[in-house]
């Protein structure tokens, strides 16, 4: 089965075509058959394509909107030009998977898309403004595209940590405010945290229940989460993805009487107040150069940039208050695993944000985790570490794409 999965931001389209079945899934013999990017969807977009097996390829079109974006994808990966194994026209396109930011506590799986499903994520918008809109466009514009036959899945962010107990997901604010608004935590991120699990339990050939870990999901955005017997039992996102690790952009935690305060002292409106506290702050808040870990390294290495120097520190150390919190309430784990951007290519933010946990048995292996970086998975604590740690890359699409065979076959 040809899985197209998309994954629709406000003005960027992801996708990625995988070729798999129950069969190949159980073999672990999934094929990659290309991947993407549009960028820049209401004028001039860029896409960039990589068919697998060959070097990436870059070209224009003038996209006006969700639909236009995805119809050029699926007129692209399905024509004769592109060559694509297995994929001569749109008919071998046998099923399209979405990534959905938010589910609230109605989507605790990935389901198939019928009108009531789509007109539950249309009521999530409000808990989800910046992404259930885009993510709803891309399904509407495949409905039209190809039309009520073609099994659509979607496949939420907030569904994996569905198992956290009320005593994690539950704010201590008063209790009508949840049963009236459902405000309480989601966490984000899940299908990055449920891959690398599986992939750990893989590597480690244990059971599911027999899985310990922290996982950390370290790039532009943030997020950790406790795993316990193969559950996720906290995470620290909340009911938006603001809550939580310094990321990119996003404050993380952050007193909530800041708020009111700066509201007095700037003027600015609680709109304003959000989208500082969502695009100006984090990484690029702290230094005032960027957002980008890798130039911020740069920065602080070469020129010594106190600011720079700043931010790094401060982002680790939010990390290592996460991984210290979740071991105590996990009572220990087996393994701390990075994962992200960051967390997959930056042995030297890995190395600080387990400096400091001897006390708990973790023993980074230097030369190890100098060497993981790029697509690297393995083990780069010591082999005698009591806590060990992972660099596992994420895989999200690829969930995404077994998902979809599942649903489509009536299985979970």
């Amino acid at each position: 089965m040809n899985v197209l999965i998309l994954n629709c931001g406000s003005s960027t389209v992801k996708f990625q075509l995988i070729a798999t079945d129950l069969d190949e899934i159980s073999r672990n013999a999934d094929r990659r058959l290309a991947r993407g990017v549009v960028e820049r969807i209401g004028g001039e977009a860029i896409i960039t394509t990589k068919i697998e097996g060959r070097a990436h390829q870059r070209s224009t079109a003038n996209l006006r909107d969700m639909r236009a974006a995805v119809d050029h994808i699926i007129r692209w990966a399905s024509s004769e030009a592109a060559g694509i194994d297995g994929v001569r026209s749109v008919a071998d396109i046998h099923a399209i998977g979405h990534r959905v930011v938010h589910g609230g506590e109605r989507f605790t799986h990935s389901v198939l898309i019928t009108d009531e499903v789509l007109d539950g994520i249309e009521d999530m918008i409000e808990l989800a403004p910046l992404h259930n809109p885009a993510n709803i466009k891309g399904i509407q514009a495949a409905r039209d595209l190809f039309g009520p036959g073609l099994p659509q899945v979607a496949v939420f962010d907030t569904a994996f940590h569905q198992t956290l107990p009320e005593r994690a997901y539950l704010y201590a604010i008063p209790y009508q405010f949840y049963r009236r608004y459902k405000v309480r935590r989601y966490g984000f991120h899940g299908t990055s945290h449920r891959y690398v699990a599986y992939r750990y339990r893989l590597l480690r050939n244990i059971r599911r229940q027999e899985t310990n870990v922290i996982t950390l999901h370290l790039g532009n955005g943030c997020s950790a989460a406790a795993i316990k017997n193969g559950d996720s039992i906290d995470t620290s996102m909340g009911m938006t993805p603001l809550e939580g690790l310094v990321m990119g952009t996003r404050a993380g935690d952050i007193d909530p009487a800041i708020i009111d305060y700066l509201a007095v002292k700037e003027g600015l409106s609680l709109q304003q107040l959000e989208g500082m506290l969502n695009k100006q702050s984090g990484l690029i808040g702290i230094s005032g150069l960027t957002n980008d870990m890798r130039e911020l390294l740069e920065e602080s290495h070469e020129n010594n940039d106190r600011r720079a120097r700043l931010a790094i520190e401060i982002f680790c150390y939010r990390v290592r208050k996460y991984v210290g919190a979740y071991l105590a309430a996990m009572g220990g784990a087996d393994a701390i695993v990075f994962t992200g951007g960051i967390g997959e290519n930056a042995p030297q933010i890995r190395a600080r944000i387990c400096e400091g946990f001897e006390w708990a048995g973790l023993e980074l292996d230097q030369e190890r985790n100098a060497q993981c970086t790029g697509g690297c998975e393995g083990l780069i604590s010591t082999d005698s570490s009591r806590l060990a740690a992972y660099t596992i890359p994420t895989d999200e699409e690829l969930l995404i794409a077994r998902d979809t065979v599942r649903c489509v076959h009536g299985e979970r």
